[in-house]
């Protein structure tokens, strides 16, 4: 049983289940069958609503009227402009270029806390920065002959965007996630409704929307969320480098888009030097996580 579990034991089984259910993302994006701003404002309309209630159940929305207003702002709408640039660049390139590069916005983060945090950046971060720009640069050569280039530069501005949020949080831990996620989910739809048609979709377009809004993305913010009180934030971040494995899996398996031997060579490089950079930082940070932040 669960509650018989050691305190580590737990919080790797709860981020085990959200890095699980997170994973299907990409694969329900594909599926709902629709153009990519339909998917972005019923995908933020859901994910608003049920994370909104998510966040009310777990607290977070007290934390939230204690929050520096400018911050969960900035936070918000950055996670709002993630979450339009992920679907675009799930529509317009192979689900594998996406989550390769978007497994890079942790270094983006190191990258933009040192220049405006003025943090110093340890080396080995330096070493798999230096090794996700050439990863990165390979899945971009192999699109470079094909249509999904612009997916590409989708999923690194998501990844852009993303390792800024991650710097804004680091500068104000006291921001919690879920309603900042919440928030995200209203910034999306409303960035998507001008140029979406959002009714008179199909039954099952709906059907897959709503599963992907209203469970398994709050399930997996959620899960993840509950993960950070039992284990640390390395961790945690060594986890999600499973999503990065799964996602063109299931993709593949459903929807038969494989991909590309160059792609599968710089995903098993990125993927090497992250779960190598994630094991040291981990050996950094001892000690049960910090609370700042909750939900």
């Amino acid at each position: 049983m669960v509650s018989g579990l050691s305190r580590q034991a737990r919080g790797m089984l709860i981020a085990g289940a959200g890095v699980l259910a997170l994973s299907f993302d990409a694969l329900l994006v594909r599926l709902a069958g629709v153009g990519p701003w339909e998917v972005a404002v019923w995908r933020g309309v859901f994910i608003a609503l049920s994370l909104a209630l998510v966040a009310g159940w777990m607290g977070g929305w007290g934390k939230a009227l204690r929050a520096p207003r400018l911050p969960l702002l900035g936070a918000g709408i950055m996670f709002g402009l993630n979450g339009l640039l992920f679907v675009l660049a799930i529509m317009h390139t192979a689900v594998a270029n996406v989550v390769i590069i978007l497994s890079a916005a942790p270094l983006f983060a190191a990258a933009c806390t040192r220049l405006f945090l003025r943090e110093g950046v340890a080396a080995h971060t330096w070493v798999a920065m230096v090794v996700a720009v050439v990863a990165v640069g390979a899945v971009f050569a192999g699109s470079l002959d094909g249509d999904g280039l612009a997916g590409d530069l989708f999923a690194l501005g998501a990844a852009m965007v993303l390792g800024g949020n991650f710097t804004l949080l680091r500068r104000f831990p006291q921001v919690p996630r879920l309603p900042t996620v919440s928030l995200g989910g209203v910034v999306t739809a409303l960035l998507a409704l001008p140029f979406a048609a959002p009714w008179g979709l199909g039954a099952d377009s709906y059907a897959v929307l709503a599963l992907m809004g209203l469970v398994q993305m709050p399930l997996a913010l959620g899960l993840l969320a509950t993960a950070t009180r039992y284990i640390t934030s390395p961790e945690v971040s060594l986890f999600m480098l499973v999503e990065m494995v799964l996602a063109p899996v299931w993709v593949a398996a459903w929807l038969g888009e494989w991909p590309t031997p160059q792609t599968l060579a710089a995903g098993a490089l990125l993927l090497v030097t992250l779960a190598a950079h994630s094991a040291l930082a981990l050996r950094a940070v001892p000690g049960r996580p910090p609370s700042a932040g909750g939900v």
